[in-house]
């Protein structure tokens, strides 16, 4: 109470006034992003001082923008026009790479939309698992014919089903002419269910969208999919985390990455504020092809060999997600885990 009488705001009070969770107000603690002015040395307690406002709400604004915390932390530390130069370089260098991304997708739809159908299958199998820290389970898959999708929920399990299930209707067959509008149709579908939820809530989505024999590829978050093929193994998503982007900009090592301890933090999911685009990319399938779609609750257990190893030498989908979970859980499973393994016949 003497705290308030001097005119400081509790954590809840600076959420709501700024927009930001009391959880990213932690993590912004944390990364020294946005300090609070006073801590209770007993309880922990946070405390803010109202000029601090101004920086929060700068902060929720560049994270819709989607710009990498690390960027942000620069910004807020220039001053006006210094800074609003630094927020138009940014503007500028995310909408060149979104609409690369986004004409390479369409040149490749458009320049094969009439290609005729192969009669490729997939064989798939998939399975969660609560892992053995966790008290419930927020990971969502599904896995059939025509899709294969894994959801990494946060703030509850709803935000992950409730995506997985918007992008279901893509298990019917998907003519290649059509497969843009249904992508876009099905991603919206996503981001409005998410939303509806509420704040605080939200959820990674990865998927593969089968027409004839290529794939589309949706993505957001930090859910993987690694491709076995002619025996090499690869990811071929790129995670949406802050150390991700610190290695991109040559500040961190991915070697030094596994052991940072923000390497889970998001810098881009489905969630309320809706500003977050996925990735979207067209490949080609081809026979033999085996695809790992997972969650970090498998990745961050298992190292790659130990992945390439399962994936090379269990034969049967089945058993090889039993393998993989398996195998995560006995190394401690210290978090949910979702995983689809399919075979391109």
């Amino acid at each position: 109470m003497r705290r308030a009488s001097l005119g400081l705001l509790t954590i809840g009070a600076f959420a709501r006034a700024s927009r930001l969770s009391p959880k990213a107000l932690r993590l912004y603690d944390e990364l020294g992003l946005l300090r609070p002015v006073s801590v209770d040395p007993r309880s922990g307690y946070r405390f803010y001082a109202p000029e601090q406002l101004e920086r929060a709400r700068l902060v929720a604004w560049l994270r819709r923008l989607g710009m990498p915390l690390a960027r942000i932390r620069r910004v807020c530390e220039l001053d006006g026009p210094a800074a609003a130069d630094e927020i138009a370089d940014y503007w500028r260098e995310a909408e060149v790479r979104s609409r690369e991304k986004l004409a390479s997708f369409l040149m490749n739809h458009l320049s094969r939309k009439d290609e005729p159908m192969s009669p490729l299958t997939i064989r798939y199998a998939v399975r969660t698992d609560r892992g053995l820290v966790r008290e419930e389970n927020q990971d969502v898959a599904y896995a059939g014919p025509n899709l294969l999708a894994v959801a990494d929920g946060f703030g509850g399990a709803t935000a992950s089903a409730a995506a997985i299930d918007a992008l279901k209707p893509l298990d019917d067959t998907v003519p290649a002419g059509d497969l843009l509008n249904a992508l876009s149709d099905a991603v919206e579908r996503a981001g409005t269910a998410v939303r509806e939820l509420g704040e605080h809530v939200g959820t990674t989505l990865t998927a593969l969208v089968r027409s004839g024999s290529r794939l589309a590829l949706v993505h957001i978050g930090d859910s993987r999919v690694y491709l076995l093929r002619d025996g090499r193994f690869f990811q071929i998503t790129q995670d949406h985390t802050l150390v991700q982007s610190m290695i991109d900009d040559g500040r961190l090592t991915a070697e030094e990455a596994l052991s940072h301890p923000q390497r889970s933090l998001l810098v881009k999911a489905l969630h309320s504020d809706g500003s977050a685009e996925p990735d979207l990319e067209l490949r080609d399938a081809q026979p033999g092809d085996r695809y790992l779609l997972c969650s970090d609750g498998l990745y961050t257990a298992l190292e790659p060999a130990a992945l390439r190893e399962v994936m090379t030498d269990v034969a049967d989908p089945g058993e090889a997600v039993r393998e993989l979970v398996d195998l995560a859980n006995s190394r401690g499973g210290p978090d949910n885990i979702a995983c689809v393994v399919a075979d391109v016949a």
